[in-house]
Order: structure tokens, then sequence, then C-alpha cells
């Protein structure tokens, strides 16, 4: 499937920040089919049980897909998670590349629900989610005297132009 574009990065979030040192640094795409796909792979650092990604690290990539979904339709749109409901249906390895599928379901003027899925490369679901969120603004989310856009959003290029 073809990317459309690439999204920005931030630069302290534990899923995408590309400074965190214990972040997952995962990239987002947006595709033809308006579905968002991050690329990831979870590190040592981020296990539960030997050899297996801790639930909350698994909810943070769902949660964080299906919230950047919605920059498909709303480019610059901020919301907070108000509900998230997480199906773990098999263990997530760290150290491995994976990919988190997501899209929208619902959109009105303030509120939005969507899905998610973590995947293996080849397809396998791991874990699935669906949540809904409220649309806010930067300051009622990050209310950091000064804080601009440029503070949160980093270009991060690659070379990406296809997702299997």
């Amino acid at each position: 499937m073809k990317v459309r574009k690439k999204q920005t990065n931030a630069k302290d979030c534990i899923v995408c920040g590309i400074n965190n040192p214990y972040g997952i640094h995962a990239s987002f795409y947006e595709m033809e089919d308006d579905s968002l796909i991050a690329l990831f792979r979870y590190k040592f650092d981020h296990q539960s049980y030997p050899e297996r990604v801790h639930g909350g690290m698994i909810a943070a990539m769902l949660d964080e897909t299906i919230g950047r979904a919605i920059w498909i339709e709303r480019p610059g749109a901020y919301a907070c998670t108000l509900k998230l409901n997480v199906e773990y249906h098999k263990g997530v390895p760290y150290d491995t590349p994976l990919k988190c599928v997501a899209h929208i379901t619902h959109i009105d003027k303030i509120c939005f629900k969507g899905e998610a899925e973590i995947q293996t490369m080849d397809g396998k679901m791991l874990a699935k989610a669906n949540a809904l969120y409220m649309f806010l603004t930067l300051d009622q989310i990050a209310p950091v005297d000064g804080i601009t856009e440029e503070d949160i959003n980093v270009l991060v290029p690659d070379e990406v132009t296809d997702i299997g």
C-alpha cells in the first residue's frame, strides 16, 4: 500500500519522541486507504514478562496511533483520550519489527472514535483497541507558557513509500 504522507514526531513523547531515550521512536504514515500505520520496534526496556512487552506500552502504542489517525481528516487537531478499550490476544515481542494500523470510525464536533491493531509485519494481530477522544486546543492539553506547535512536532524524514 502506498504512503501518502509521513507524520511528524514529537520531541519527548514515550511513543514517538525522537529525544526520549526510553521511547519507542515510532514513525507514522498516512496511507492511501485513509488508515494510519505506525512502524516501530519495542525495546528490552519495554518488557514485562521475559520476552514480552508490558501491557501499558502496548496500550500506549494503540492509543497514540488512533489519536494521530484523526490528522488524516483534520490535520493539526489535538485531542485527549476519554476511553481506551484494549484486548491482548498474543504476547507482543520486543526487538521485532511491528506495525500498528488505525482508522477513525466516527467524528463529530467534540469527539471522535477509532480502532487500531498491533500486528506482526506479515499481518498477524497481537492486540487491538477502540477508543474515544475529545477535541481540545493545544493550550488546554499542555498549559505551558509559550509552548508552540514547533516545540512539539518535528519532521523526521525517511524513505518509506510502501508498507506491506
